[in-house]
């Protein structure tokens, strides 16, 4: 017993003799060596030879395994190769050890990683045959039909019913083209379109191509001559207080009005033609605020009693429309919003064609966005004044945080929008 347990014991160095020692390659880093390569889908035999082929112009700096390379194998029947060069991945490296046996020694040098694809040489030089739209469209609809929920299904048949028969529509499209152009005859041009969007503006009449603001809305287009020459002015002469002057005015609750008439009195000599043209601003607010009693001559008389008939009669005239039922004037959107264009107008004028749209919108009870709309109809721009233009108008230099409705040569309205379809 004692004899076979000393036989199985091993001799001292036998475990050096059989550990094995690791190296790295000492050949330089960019000569050529081993390749990996991966066959996903088909393994080629055993006896395949392989090529490895790299640039002529190669960095011989770069370690081989980076370089780009390419493998190249082929059987009787079918060709492997790289199509991609070698794998590049992060953070992973491959090694092929070779072992000596002599020396118990392996050596481990860095190889790169090819993903070989297959080319089958009797199919090399043949095209696929290219899949028409409505084949391609008609073997989706087998398939839907087939194994399409009853959703998929329905939407194929509706498609099917909506399609349209192309050889069907051959014989009737010159006769829909010659229908098309006969009905396209009759449509207007670019400049008719535009005169008739021009005329059918709710502004006073304007002169397209005026040189100067002042010239843009005539004062006896927003006025009839008639009616200015009726307005009457001679009262406030004898009025020695601004209070007196605000009573003698048909509409008294208005601030820019009450402003307008103090600057036309703090100046040497008021000027007759402005003193009449807030005058008739203030009658067209006082007439904004009646517009319920408009039907009824007596009683707006009534209310606004210092104002000429021949001017309430042609507001009337000009700012409503009768009633098919009772033939009574009436105030409709339309003819409100002609209204207070022709009044905003006015107000250019009068402020140097720069107007303190708040103060306007506040007056009327009105916002400020409505009736910034309204001035951008009758061709102004709102911004804020530079001190170039303050100074011109004599304006103060607080003035410029106001945002003001100005007149802008050459006249330019606002482009009506588009609507998009809703798809």
């Amino acid at each position: 017993m004692a004899s076979s347990a000393i036989s199985k014991k091993r001799k001292r160095g036998a475990d050096d003799e059989e550990k094995v020692s690791l190296q790295l390659s000492l050949d330089a880093a960019s000569k050529v060596g081993p390749v990996l390569a991966s066959f996903p889908s088909l393994n080629p035999p055993k006896n395949t030879a392989f090529q490895c082929y790299a640039q002529k112009t190669r960095d011989k700096s770069v370690p081989f395994e980076t370089q780009p390379t390419l493998v190249v194998g082929e059987t009787e029947t079918v060709e492997f190769f790289s199509a991609d060069g070698p794998l590049q991945s992060t953070g992973c490296s491959y090694m092929i050890g070779v072992h000596d046996k002599r020396t118990n020694a392996t050596t481990l040098r860095p190889a790169p990683l090819h993903v070989l694809t297959r080319q089958v040489k009797a199919l090399k030089n043949l095209k696929p045959i290219e899949v028409s739209t409505e084949e391609r469209m008609a073997q989706r609809n087998n398939l839907g039909e087939t194994f399409g929920t009853k959703k998929a299904k329905a939407a194929i048949r509706a498609r099917e019913r909506n399609r349209v028969d192309i050889d069907a529509m051959r014989d009737v499209a010159g006769h829909l083209q010659d229908t098309i152009m006969a009905n396209t005859d009759s449509l207007p041009t670019a400049e008719e379109a535009k005169a008739t969007a021009d005329s059918s503006r709710l502004i006073p009449p304007y002169n397209e191509d005026a040189q100067r603001p002042q010239d843009v809305y005539a004062l006896h287009d927003v006025i009839p001559e008639a009616e200015f020459n009726a307005i009457p002015v001679n009262a406030f002469k004898s009025a020695k207080t601004p209070q007196e002057r605000y009573s003698l005015l048909p509409w008294s609750r208005s601030d820019w009005v009450k402003l307008q008439l103090r600057l036309i009195y703090s100046a040497p000599k008021p000027d007759k033609r402005d003193l009449k043209t807030v005058y008739y601003i203030s009658t067209m607010m006082a007439f904004y605020k009646s517009s319920r009693t408009v039907g009824d001559k007596d009683a707006l008389q009534h209310k606004l009693p210092g104002v000429p008939t021949i001017i309430l009669d042609g507001l009337t005239s000009r700012f409503t429309e009768k009633e098919r039922s009772t033939n009574k004037p009436k105030m409709t959107p339309q003819t409100q919003t002609m209204l207070l264009s022709y009044m905003f107008a006015l107000c250019l004028r009068i402020d140097d064609y720069a107007t303190d749209t708040e103060g306007v919108a506040h007056d009327l009870g009105m916002s400020p966005a409505s009736v910034n709309s309204l001035f951008k109809s009758l061709g102004c721009t709102i911004k804020k004044l530079s001190p170039t233009e303050l100074k011109e108008r004599g304006l103060p230099d607080a003035a410029a945080e106001t945002k003001r409705a100005v007149l802008k040569i050459p006249l330019e309205f606002p482009k009506s929008r588009i609507k998009r379809a809703r798809r």
